[in-house]
């Protein structure tokens, strides 16, 4: 399925695309703001194949002939823009792909589409190349930029677009949207919800990834063993977490829920709101060991340590100081 109804929340994007479809209010040009995996090339996609649909509806019908050359990424008329270089999307590409290929009209639909993915990767030169295009765009174009930081695009850009900002999606319709269309378990789920922070994409990565499973075991044998460990295996389980190619800070949220857990435990005595509530007796066995002061501190640890891993402190170091804050406080 690829339609409107099929996109998880971002109610204020359906309403302004749906709106746009069904008055014939289209703009020439749109960015989608939001950050990797949020969903936007999904948005953009269905709001294309809208666009192109016979039926002319709020909604893709999927059955007409665009729709069907759509859905198998066929559509003449629907163009993805490339670009060879990883970091870069060159003038030559928007030159190629956009400015030398716009004046030529719609094969079989009444628009061009043009979807730019990580727009944020043109160059100067790149956006003033398409600048001149959205300056005088023929009645038939409409170019979607997408990107994950809509600071890096020009102001002449950005006043010629309309920008629409993703949002995150409540944590019980991704837990949902998981164990419906993935038949993901409902604990299962919940952690990947709640580690997603709003992003679908996220939460689906999550909830498919052996490596984000492992890496959720190994976080949680450390802690609740930690109190009994040596420096030589505080050690020994650093080197072991640099192995996972994982973003270390999925690391430390798997950390920082489970302090979180435990505080909140300890101030209720009540499981149904925990996240890691199928380890009840370890968190249980933290709660009772831990002061609220020593688990606020872990907690203040944790965020210490995310920062200075920004600041490009080194690994080792900011994960021992972290690991020995962490059994100094449990």
């Amino acid at each position: 399925m690829a339609g409107f109804r099929d996109v998880i929340g971002q109610e204020q994007i359906k309403e302004h695309l749906q709106g746009a479809l069904s008055t014939g209010k289209i703009s020439h040009a749109y960015i989608i703001n939001g950050e990797k995996s949020s969903g936007k090339e999904f948005i953009a996609r269905v709001f294309a194949m809208a666009l192109q649909c016979e039926s002319g509806g709020e909604e893709p019908c999927q059955e007409c002939h665009s729709c069907r050359q759509a859905l198998s990424g066929n559509q003449p008329d629907i163009i993805r823009v490339s670009h060879e270089k990883p970091n870069t999307i060159s003038v030559d590409d928007i030159r190629a792909q956009v400015n030398g290929d716009i004046a030529v009209k719609p094969y079989s639909s009444p628009y061009k589409v043009y979807i730019i993915n990580e727009a944020e990767k043109m160059t100067v030169q790149a956006q003033n190349a398409l600048l001149k295009t959205l300056e005088e765009p023929p009645v038939y174009a409409v170019i979607i930029l997408l990107t994950v930081n809509v600071n890096s695009l020009l102001p002449t850009i950005l006043s010629r677009c309309v920008t629409l900002n993703m949002k995150p999606v409540a944590d019980n319709l991704i837990k949902d949207y998981l164990c419906r269309m993935l038949a993901v378990p409902d604990y299962k789920a919940e952690v990947c919800a709640a580690f997603a922070r709003g992003n679908v994409g996220k939460a689906k990565m999550l909830a498919t990834s052996e490596e984000f499973e492992n890496v959720k075991a190994e976080a949680l044998a450390l802690l609740k063993y930690i109190q009994d460990m040596d420096l030589n295996e505080i050690v020994a389980a650093v080197k072991k977490i640099t192995e996972y190619k994982l973003e270390i800070k999925d690391y430390l949220d798997i950390c920082a829920i489970w302090y979180r857990d435990a505080l909140l435990f300890k101030a209720t005595s009540d499981m149904n709101h925990l996240i890691f509530r199928e380890e009840i007796q370890a968190l249980r066995r933290t709660a009772q060991r831990s002061s609220y002061e020593g688990i606020e501190n872990i907690i203040k640890a944790l965020d210490t340590a995310k920062r200075r891993l920004d600041a490009n402190v080194n690994f080792e170091l900011v994960m021992e100081l972290l690991m020995l804050a962490i059994q100094e406080n449990s």
